[in-house]
C-alpha cells in the first residue's frame, strides 16, 4: 500500500481510486486501476515516479493508451498518465526537444514547420514521444530510434541522460527496463523542403488510413513482422484475416491487418491475442 495523504505533500496532479483504464486506452476497454496519478508538470512527473520507486510499487505510465491492452481486472498498482503533463517541443536548429507526452503527429508537423526532415514517417501513428522510444516506434522502413540523441528518464527515482548508443535499440526493441520512464528527448534531423516533405508526410498518411480500420477502436498495427516476410500476409496466408473471438476481430483489410474492436467489451480478446 502506498499513503495518499504522504503522496498529496509532494504531488501537484490529480489523484483517483478505482479509476477505469476504458477511458484512456483507444481500445476504450479496461478495469480500474487502483490508484492514477495525472501530473501536471514535469516536476511532477518526477515526485510521483521517484516515490512509486522507491517504495517498490507497481506502476504503469501512460500516454495515449494506444497500445495499451487492460482487462476488465482492470490494473493492480498505480498508472501515471503522462500525456498532459510532458507536452514542450521546441527547436535548436536541426535539434528537436520534445517531452514524452507529446504526439506523434505534433511530433511530425513541428519538425515539418522547422523544415526538418526524417519523421515524416511516422504521421498517422496514434501514440506519444515517450511510447514510440519504449518501443522504437517506425513504419515504411524508418524507425524513431534513427534520429534520437540522447534521452532524459526516471530510473530508480533518479534522473538521467542516456544516449543512443547507451540505451540500445533493435527493431520494435529498446533495452529500457519496466519500471524506466522516458521524461524527454533530442532528436538530430536533416534539413529539407518543407513542401516536399509535407507532400511526403500526406501520402503516408492516406496510404495508412487506407490500410487500417479507422472507424472501429483499435490500436493499429500490433503485428510484428518476422525477418524478411511482412506478418500480415502470414496472417492471410493462414486465413486469419477477420476472424473474430467475442467482440474482437482481426482487421479484414488487406496487407495491414490490425485488431479492432466491434463492440466495447473484451470478452474473449486475449484469444485473439
Amino acid at each position: 500500500m502506498i499513503n495518499i495523504d504522504e503522496i498529496k505533500k509532494i504531488f501537484k496532479g490529480k489523484i483517483s481510486l478505482g479509476e477505469p483504464m476504458s477511458k484512456y486506452t483507444s481500445f476504450l476497454i479496461g478495469g480500474p486501476a487502483d490508484y492514477y496519478f495525472e501530473p501536471v508538470d514535469k516536476e511532477d512527473v518526477i515526485k510521483i515516479i521517484s516515490y512509486l520507486q522507491g517504495q517498490n510499487f507497481p506502476f504503469v505510465a501512460i500516454g495515449k493508451g494506444t497500445n495499451l491492452l487492460v482487462n476488465d481486472d482492470g490494473i493492480r498498482g498505480a498508472v501515471v498518465n503522462l500525456e498532459s503533463a510532458l507536452k514542450l517541443i521546441r527547436a535548436d536548429g536541426n535539434c528537436i526537444y520534445a517531452e514524452a507526452g507529446v504526439s506523434l503527429n505534433r511530433f511530425v508537423d513541428f519538425c515539418i514547420q522547422q523544415e526538418l526532415k526524417g519523421v515524416e514517417m511516422l504521421a498517422g501513428i496514434p501514440g506519444t514521444i515517450g511510447g514510440a522510444i519504449i518501443m522504437n516506434a517506425g513504419a515504411f522502413g524508418g524507425e524513431i530510434s534513427n534520429y534520437l540523441t540522447d534521452a532524459e528518464i526516471v530510473r530508480d527515482g533518479m534522473t538521467k541522460i542516456l544516449t543512443k548508443e547507451d540505451i540500445g535499440f533493435s527493431y520494435r526493441h529498446s533495452s529500457f527496463s519496466t519500471n524506466d520512464v522516458v521524461l524527454s528527448a533530442r532528436f538530430k534531423l536533416q534539413s529539407g523542403n518543407k513542401e516536399e516533405i509535407m507532400k511526403t508526410r500526406n501520402e503516408l498518411v492516406l496510404q495508412r488510413n487506407r490500410k487500417h480500420p479507422i472507424n472501429y477502436p483499435n490500436c493499429g498495427s500490433v503485428f510484428k513482422n518476422p525477418q524478411g516476410m511482412p506478418a500480415a500476409k502470414l496472417i492471410e496466408d493462414v486465413r486469419l484475416k477477420g476472424v473474430r473471438s467475442g467482440n474482437a476481430q482481426i482487421s479484414e483489410v488487406l496487407l495491414e491487418l490490425e485488431v479492432k474492436l466491434l463492440g466495447f467489451s473484451n470478452n474473449n480478446l486475449s484469444k485473439v491475442i
